[in-house]
């Protein structure tokens, strides 16, 4: 009688089954050239979906033209050069574009190395020494079967790719560092507000209020000062409200523009279950009435709390300006590692970039929400071992049809289709899986305290990328190897081989491991082709077009839906950095052990630089510009995907050798290599990459602003001021067709009105008002698409200031009442009682006064504390009215030769409406001792008036 373990060896297909791979490489090349036929075919009538950039657009930052014949978006692509890419599109766009071409040149070198040295070796050795029934034509192609010296072929392989890609990230990290501090020295962000600002987290209570940003500031001694101040204010749940107040507007648009769908009433009006689970139990409601009720309520809610908000309690950060944009990123600089008095000092980020509701968060707070958030990722990485055990099985479904009796007989009738399925399935399930992975990623990391969303895009790629990287090379590896261990036993078993035997033969258990790990590589030899069509599959945009077509046809679109879909959506940066690092890091784990990994991860980086360059030019537009922040942590990660690669090449020489034959420590030296490299990767270009550092000459040609223009307009309260004080709500829309037959939705009387909208910038729109208040602003057909105009505004930075409410507008503060070298009492906390938190005015007002106060205490001698400016037109006090002193020497730590590429070594220099040179505040020499001149801190309650001093 044949042992189990006979028909084992005899039945089960190899785990490397060329048909499963051909079938997947087949499929997924088919459908990859049918999504491209249908991109060619329905982009020149759908510019909406392909090309909404070319209609929606800041300033003259056009897309470069594009044909509407069948391949005429071919042309832009290879045309457009990476200057114009960064005029046009910002450096994350060019960053993430210049990352895609590292990689597609890294993994075309390695695919080209180890094809052509790695393949030859492995397949003469296999004919040789290895038996035509041991081997498949793909088992040829690794190092499975290898011994012996030929082993260490593929070591010097592993070191020729560590140096290719140090070589290429040093030389795109040269670039990059270029492209960095021209982004610095562009004509945006010089002229914006936030990049001559300072965020200051962490304020003890001691200094939460204007003047005690000022007296941080001056505890420290910068060069230069501040030329206002803002402390962030409490606003409660306000923004809370706010939202829950846009999302019943949006729920009740969706209920009425389904129920007058096409300008005609429905049949029966639209219900909502109240309470219940899955649709069963509770209460059934009208889902009009009840919306409704429910927006009335929220209303009133939002106007009392409003009212009795109290602006003046003060928040645990603040913000303040400096003069210029060097003098900025200077002070930041010299204060990234001092925390003065408790406080973190930072550049201030964009406010569009803020993520407000993880502001205020104590340490404790965020503490304890990063240990929740982390277990919560434990939990959710815990669950992932469902569908991973669900792949791994489907991955060896040739391993288990010797038990499960169906796939037997399957697997003996049809081979074909069953090599098929056991090829398409896996990565198929495994894609599946992961579409709401990167949404629980950033959820989670919003949760644990992110305070930007540029910040959270680096939290999500790093703990996705980890994520995928331990689930599924890490842990799939593992169920891999117990599927073979669970093999061996049931084999033995079917032998009857004693238990004893059984036990002792499972030291033969780690020999197997190189096999294993090696045989998943026929896995991701069908990943790569799924993710290849993936990519492709985004440019068609099939999903969008089919879910807009039945939203339309079934639920109806409402005008905020039309609206919102039609100008160009926001690219998820940090899921496409992800998925393109783990794929780099599978093709350079697998590269020197299964070459035709590599050769299949460049064909898929050649694709993806292609289709997202499309999509970015044409598509897709950044939230909020972060200058290319994500490049120094994705280029981290990706030398750490070369440390892995050495780690199981390592692994292999010993199982092979054993671990006591001490061969495989000839596979360290690249891992000591990599981390000397990063080191002074770090040293050489990471700081410099981080900060604006100005040259002499741009500190002597720095645009300047005064105090006085500052204050005048009150700028930093209203970029920098919580956006829930200011923000509009959402006023009820529909279609201009659906609006008379308002009347017989809402049984009473029907007012005529207008409606002010801050979606069409204040325009006012026709309204219709029902009894209980609301009005439902009507929206003609022309009207539904979003203006390009506003989208200008909207996008634009340099026109943010103009359209932005202060927020101590809404409660009757007047521009003039603005920060200044003292706190002001502004109208809505200027009432008398002791609950303010402002300080008091100074009695004697005078300009000796004032630049007493402003003047920063004397510092050191130190390189660091020297002034970098000399300073022209400066006005002594005390009617001094000598020269001033020689300029001298700039620190080197801040200072920087002109840039190449900067046009006469200077700086962009825009009309200087309404600015003069600041003053610039020197250290006193011991001369001058005499001056009203205070070297420490006055020793008062910063905090204001009435405030309570922690015990």
């Amino acid at each position: 009688m044949t042992s189990i373990g006979q028909i084992i060896d005899e039945n089960s297909s190899r785990t490397l089954a060329p048909a499963a791979v051909a079938s997947q490489v087949a499929l997924m090349s088919v459908v990859s050239v049918a999504a491209v036929i249908t991109f060619n075919v329905l982009r020149p009538k759908n510019k909406a979906i392909y090309e909404p950039k070319v209609k929606y657009h800041v300033g003259d930052k056009k897309p470069p033209p594009i044909s509407d014949s069948l391949l005429g978006w071919l042309p832009p692509l290879y045309r457009t050069t990476e200057p114009e890419l960064l005029e046009k599109f910002g450096l994350d766009a060019v960053t993430f574009l210049r990352f895609t071409r590292m990689m597609r040149s890294i993994f075309s070198a390695v695919a080209f190395i180890c094809c052509a040295i790695l393949l030859p070796i492995d397949a003469v050795y296999n004919l040789k020494h290895v038996p035509s029934s041991g081997r498949d034509i793909l088992s040829m192609l690794t190092i499975r079967d290898v011994e012996g010296s030929y082993l260490f072929a593929h070591v010097a392989v592993t070191y020729m790719i560590s140096i290719l890609v140090m070589f290429f990230v040093w030389r795109h990290w040269k670039v990059m560092l270029h492209l960095r501090q021209r982004w610095f020295r562009s004509p945006e962000y010089m002229e914006s507000f936030y990049a001559r600002t300072l965020a200051i987290m962490h304020v003890p209570k001691k200094y939460q209020s204007d003047a005690g940003i000022r007296a941080i500031f001056d505890s420290v001694q910068v060069p230069y000062p501040t030329t206002s101040v803002h402390i962030g204010r409490k606003v409660g749940r306000l923004p809370e409200l706010i939202d829950y107040h846009n999302d019943i507007v949006r729920q009740l648009e969706q209920v009425l523009v389904t129920y007058l769908k096409d300008g005609k009433i429905a049949k029966e009006r639209p219900t909502v279950r109240i309470g219940g689970f899955l649709g069963m139990g509770g209460i059934k409601r009208d889902a009009i009435d009840f919306y409704t009720a429910k927006l009335q309520r929220v209303n009133k809610a939002i106007e009392d709390y409003r009212r009795e908000i109290d602006t003046r309690q003060a928040e645990n950060y603040g913000f303040a300006s400096m003069a210029a944009v060097p003098y900025a990123h200077t002070v930041a600089n010299m204060l990234r590692n001092k925390h003065p008095k408790g406080t973190d000092v930072t550049l201030a980020p964009n406010p569009k970039d803020i993520i407000w509701a993880n502001m205020n968060k104590s340490p404790a707070d965020l503490f304890q929400k990063k240990v929740v958030g982390f277990l919560l990722l434990v939990l959710v990485c815990f669950f992932n071992t469902i569908p991973l055990f669900i792949i791994s099985i489907l991955a060896n479904l040739s391993s288990i049809s010797t038990y499960v009796g169906f796939l037997s007989a399957w697997s003996t009738a049809s081979p074909g289709s069953f090599a098929f399925i056991s090829g398409v399935l896996p990565p198929g399930i495994s894609a599946l899986f992961g579409v709401a992975l990167p949404v629980v990623m950033r959820y989670l990391s919003r949760f644990q305290g992110a305070l930007t969303h540029s910040r959270l895009d680096r939290a999500v790629v790093a703990r996705y990328y980890a994520f995928l990287v331990i689930s599924q090379l890490v842990i799939f590896t593992l169920i891999g190897v117990g599927f073979i261990a669970a093999e061996q036993v049931v084999s033995e078993i079917g032998e009857h081989v004693s238990f004893a035997d059984i036990i002792n033969s499972l030291h033969s258990l780690p020999a197997t491991i190189n096999s294993t790990y090696i045989n998943q590589s026929s896995y991701w030899l069908t990943f790569f082709p799924l993710r290849g069509f993936l990519t492709v599959f985004d440019l068609a945009q099939i999903l969008n077009l089919v879910w807009i077509f039945i939203k339309k046809s079934i639920f109806g679109r409402t005008p905020r839906d039309i609206r919102e879909w039609t100008q160009p959506a926001e690219f998820e940066y940090a899921i496409y950095y992800s998925i393109l690092l783990f794929m780099g890091t599978v093709a350079l784990v697998f590269a020197p052990l299964a070459p035709l990994v590599a050769l299949a991860g460049a064909v898929v980086f050649w694709a993806s630089s292609w289709v997202y360059k499309y999509q970015l030019m044409f598509v897709f537009v950044t939230k909020v510009e972060s200058g290319g922040r994500l490049w120094n942590m994705i280029v981290n990660r990706l030398l750490v995907s070369v440390v892995l690669m050495q780690l199981l090449m390592a692994l292999t020489i010993g199982l092979q050798y054993g671990f006591k034959s001490f061969l495989w420590l000839t596979t360290v030296p690249p891992i000591l290599f990599i981390v000397a490299f990063k080191v002074w990767i770090d040293k050489t270009f990471y700081h410099q990459f981080l900060y604006y550092i100005p040259s002499r000459e741009e500190l002597e040609h720095a645009q300047v602003h005064s105090s006085r223009a500052d204050a005048s307009g009150n700028r930093i309260e209203r970029r920098f001021g919580h956006p829930a004080l200011h923000m509009e709500l959402f006023t009820p829309m529909l279609h201009a067709n659906m609006m008379p037959l308002l009347g017989e939705v809402y049984k009473g009387p029907i007012g005529n009105d207008k409606a002010k909208l801050g979606e069409y910038g204040g325009k006012k729109l026709s309204a219709q008002v029902i009894d209980c208040g609301i009005k439902f602003a009507s929206v003609e057909q022309r009207d539904l698409e979003y203006d390009p105009a506003l989208y200008k505004r909207d996008r634009g930075e340099l026109d943010w200031d103009a359209r932005s409410m202060a927020s101590a507008a809404i409660f009757g503060h007047r521009p003039s009442e603005s920060a200044s070298v003292y706190h002001q009492k502004a109208a809505f906390y200027s009432t008398g009682g002791d609950s303010g938190r402002s300080s008091p005015a100074p009695l004697n007002y005078s300009r000796t006064n004032m630049q007493s106060e402003i003047e920063l205490s004397r510092l050191g001698q130190s390189a660091d504390d020297l002034p970098l400016l000399h300073d022209r037109g400066y006005d002594y006090p005390m009617g001094r009215q000598t020269p001033p002193p020689p300029v001298p020497t700039l620190p080197p730590r801040f200072a920087s030769p002109s840039p190449p590429y900067a046009s006469g070594g200077g700086v962009y220099l825009s009309p200087a409406e309404d600015f003069r040179e600041a003053p610039l505040h020197r250290p006193y020499t011991p001369s001058r001792e005499g001056l009203n001149h205070a070297t420490t801190p006055p020793q008062y309650n910063l905090a204001g008036r009435g405030a309570r001093h922690p015990v």
